[in-house]
């Protein structure tokens, strides 16, 4: 009997080995996983180790040749990133952010791909060239910039919702390019306008069957599976969704990852919904890893280093044409500069779909060979260095942040007037945010400070009472109202800063509760000692509400557990207070 090998077998073991070994390596550097896939790619494919591959035999074991393989798997990793990110969002929402998709969005695609079709236009390339190079490079990497939102746990930011919706339109937008391309590729004559009116009147009908479909038969299906028990159908099931919904979109000229987006949407409003975020995110990382290595694979280091001047002013200018013109529009919607800023460098790049349509356009006789591998160079490499723009921007946008708020919202302060009752919280990152929720759903005043101008410009863009400003200075305080307060919530992750504020507002403010969050057992003693009225260790609140849980699973009464934590709750924050 003829045994076969397993196909891809030796790239899958090279990918392994980078997703287990390399990249968790170069983690513990600081490096982004993002940027290290990237650069690995470039080393363990046909254009880095690969060019040595046929005078050292044994380098066949540790590099990757065959591209257009890692390439097809690749694509899953797309389509699963834009599965999840479906996921996370709803209809609601989503529709929250028509004006940004459908306005913001819209601008961007049009004026960006005006005015990168000039300058192609200007070098020399046909009409029919630069109208296709400008409509392919308007668009940006969603798989690059939304994987470093999520890294940076920022997508529910302003940044992150401003981003993630020019590129939901340029997702959309897709239709029409190719359409375009095509004409252009057939050369015919006939009613241009009334050929894609019709083309995008079919990618709304594929849009809208999907979801109707969608919502009549997910749930009776997905019901049906969870209550045979078995975890393994239902993750087939899950797959299942993914890959018709992708399939259907991809048959009918839309992007794969769009039905992905539109699957995930769809399960969003199920109750399945989390055990499909917890069953589909090892299979969405390992993917995305593989398609940021195939893109790095795809550059030629030989080319580039032969015409490095040019593709460095080719990447360079595609950067600044794509970020003055995206944050332009961002403020002229309304975002805050620094977001602004930020946004138009994160999305400054080409992206994956430039492979497709100049590939498209090349084959179609429309753009020369040499030129199309020029320009996926450039768009190969601007997605390289994303990684490096994105951190570089947050720095920027944290300074111009810093420059501007500080000269501002203290003198913002004086403005809230004889406001009492109201709490002040001292810290507005996860936990003071998470606070902030909490007592706007009750209707409770509060006022909150933080030492982070990002933190507050993005508090500000949400019309939050946030201003910059350092807990610890009286002024500052009195400006607050802080004698007026009901109390005062430090949620500070630096220790030395907590204790610092207590000491100084027990000494001018004795009758105002302060309420501290500690870091553990130690520091709840200390914040004790200097006069805070209560603390909350957060090694205990975690202990408890584990122990809640197990308590819980044990089948004890919703009350007895109640009764039981608040029981150990005050036994632990006493003996704390006898030890001080």
């Amino acid at each position: 009997m003829e045994a076969h090998a397993i196909p891809h077998l030796r790239e899958i073991v090279v990918f392994l080995m980078t997703a287990g070994i390399a990249v968790p390596l170069l983690h513990h550097l600081r490096i982004s996983p993002v940027l290290g896939y990237l650069i690995i790619g470039g080393i363990v494919g046909p254009y880095g180790l690969g060019l040595f591959a046929t005078d050292f035999p044994w380098l066949e074991y540790a590099v990757i040749t065959d591209l257009k393989g890692v390439q097809a798997l690749a694509e899953l990793g797309v389509i699963f990133l834009l599965f999840m990110i479906g996921l996370e969002l709803s209809l609601d929402r989503l529709w929250a952010m028509r004006k940004l998709v459908f306005g913001l969005g819209s601008l961007q695609i049009l004026i960006t791909a005006t005015v990168i079709g000039l300058v192609a236009r200007e070098f020399g390339n046909t009409p029919g060239a630069s109208v296709v190079l400008g409509a392919c490079l308007a668009l940006s990497s969603t798989a690059i910039v939304m994987q470093l939102l999520v890294e940076r746990r920022e997508l529910a930011s302003p940044l992150g919702r401003s981003s993630f919706s020019i590129l939901l339109m340029q997702d959309l937008a897709v239709v029409p390019i190719l359409f375009i391309v095509g004409v252009l590729g057939a050369k015919t004559g006939g009613d241009l306008g009334m050929s894609l009116a019709m083309a995008l009147g079919k990618a709304a009908a594929v849009i809208v069957a999907i979801y109707l479909g969608g919502r009549l038969i997910l749930r009776p299906m997905l019901s049906m599976v969870t209550r045979s028990g078995n975890a393994e159908m239902f993750m087939a099931a899950t797959l299942l969704t993914i890959v018709v919904a992708s399939s259907i979109t991809g048959a009918t000229g839309l992007s794969m990852a769009l039905g992905a987006f539109l699957a995930g949407l769809l399960l969003a409003e199920t109750e399945f919904r989390h055990q499909i975020e917890v069953d589909i995110e090892p299979f969405k990382g390992l993917l995305l890893g593989l398609f940021f290595m195939s893109v790095g694979m795809g550059i030629d280091y030989r080319v580039v280093a032969d015409a490095f001047g040019w593709i460095v002013a080719s990447v360079i200018g595609l950067f600044v044409i794509k970020s003055v013109i995206t944050a332009g529009l961002c403020i002229a919607f309304g975002l805050p500069r620094h977001t602004s800023l930020e946004a138009g460098l994160l999305l400054g790049q080409g992206g994956e779909f430039a492979f497709v349509v100049v590939g498209l356009a090349m084959s179609l006789g429309l753009i020369p060979t040499d030129v199309a591998q020029f320009m996926l160079i450039v768009t190969g490499m601007t997605m390289v260095v994303t990684p490096l723009v994105a951190s570089t921007a947050s720095r920027l946008s944290s300074r111009l942040t810093s420059a501007s708020t500080q000269q501002t919202e203290e003198g913002n302060l004086e403005s809230l007037g004889p406001i009492q009752g109201h709490v002040l919280i001292a810290g507005f990152g996860r936990i003071g945010r998470l606070l902030a929720r909490t007592l706007d759903a009750d209707n409770i005043p509060y006022v909150a400070l933080d030492t982070s101008a990002k933190h507050v410009a993005d508090a500000r863009a949400d019309g939050l009472p946030v201003f910059f400003g350092n807990a610890s200075r009286l002024e500052l305080l009195r400006r607050a109202n802080a004698e007026n307060a009901s109390m005062l919530v430090l949620t500070m992750d630096n220790p030395n800063a907590v204790e610092h504020v207590v000491e100084v507002v027990r000494a001018e403010w004795p009758q105002l509760p302060v309420l501290a969050r500690a870091r553990d057992a130690r520091h709840a003693a200390r914040l004790l000692a200097l006069g805070a009225t209560e603390v909350v260790p957060e090694t205990l609140e975690a202990s408890l509400q584990l122990a809640g849980r197990v308590l819980s699973l044990t089948g004890a009464p919703e009350d007895v557990v109640h009764r039981r934590l608040e029981l150990q709750r005050g036994q632990e924050l006493n003996s704390l207070k006898a030890a001080e």
